[in-house]
């Protein structure tokens, strides 16, 4: 039972951090009906960014608060502002053009990040500097560590946070009726140009936050890092109904946990064709998602 709990504890916390990554193709696919494939790799970018906070912090012998602070924060506005160029530059200019082009311009923009990452930091792996606490405490069995509980709770905030700013403000409001109705949604005055930066930016946002988390959790990060954690990701939002909110939270956690379980009982190799058969099946059985409602289209 501790071991099943310990896998439990460690799937939660995987899943958050696909979770936040797979909010960002949620929101963007309901906005502009894009599956934006170079989220995964702003997901890596951010990584990268707060794997370069670090090492300078580090060096100059800052307090760890303040570097881990300071990485997530810069993880997250540099992805922002990468989001919204990355719109304005691949996007922006095609989203009145046939879906095949705006498709191909997502894999190419992908595509250009992988490799300016590669040739910014090699193809090799980088390592986090180890500077989070090892120190925890244990419940049932299970072995918490302080620093694995503060990325669950941040993460866990964050989406929360997008939650309440998506439902209960004016911008957010603004969001959910351009996800409805665009051209009804220029009519009453929303910049609709306007709003689609900001839900790529925030987007961003929370990959990169992701990314920064994830890389402080396994210490080991790499260019083509986010292709793969793009695809889990984008699973996630699948199986949670895309363009729902709640669900690409939920479905980003069970994604985590069975991340986790079948590594534990069946196999590391098996892991990923494991969850590639769920994105399968879900596509087949349910095409909206656990969450997702079927939507009645009139000629």
């Amino acid at each position: 039972m501790s071991q099943f709990l310990q896998y439990l504890v460690n799937g939660l916390t995987i899943g958050a951090f696909l979770s936040l990554t797979a909010l960002g193709y949620t929101m963007i696919y309901g906005i502009i009906r894009l599956i934006n494939f170079a989220h995964g790799d702003i997901f890596m970018v951010g990584a990268f960014a707060g794997y370069t906070v670090l090492v300078a912090a580090a060096a100059a012998h800052v307090p760890v608060a303040l570097i881990v602070m300071a990485a997530l924060v810069a993880g997250m506005l540099f992805t922002g502002l990468l989001g919204v160029v990355v719109e304005r530059v691949a996007y922006q200019p095609l989203l009145s053009a046939p879906r095949l082009a705006i498709l191909i311009s997502a894999l190419g923009a992908s595509l250009a990040l992988e490799e300016s990452a590669r040739l910014i930091f090699g193809a090799g792996f980088s390592s986090y500097p180890h500077l989070l606490p090892t120190a925890g405490f244990g419940v049932a069995g299970v072995r918490l560590t302080y620093a694995q509980v503060g990325m669950f709770v941040m993460a866990v905030l964050l989406m929360v946070g997008l939650y309440l700013f998506v439902h209960r403000t004016m911008l957010g409001t603004a969001m959910r009726a351009l996800a409805m109705d665009r051209d009804a949604a220029r009519l009453m005055g929303i910049n609709v140009e306007r709003i689609i930066l900001l839900t790529f930016f925030l987007g961003s946002v929370l990959a990169g936050a992701a990314g920064v988390m994830q890389g402080l959790y396994y210490t080991q990060i790499n260019f083509i890092m986010g292709f793969l954690i793009g695809l889990r990701a984008f699973t996630a939002a699948v199986l949670g109904g895309i363009g729902n909110i709640p669900g690409a939270m939920v479905a980003g956690l069970l994604i985590g946990l069975l991340q986790s379980f079948a590594a534990a009982y069946v196999s590391a190799r098996w892991t990923d064709a494991l969850v590639f058969c769920v994105l399968i099946l879900v596509l087949v059985v349910k095409p909206t998602g656990l969450f997702g409602e079927r939507i009645v289209e009139r000629v």
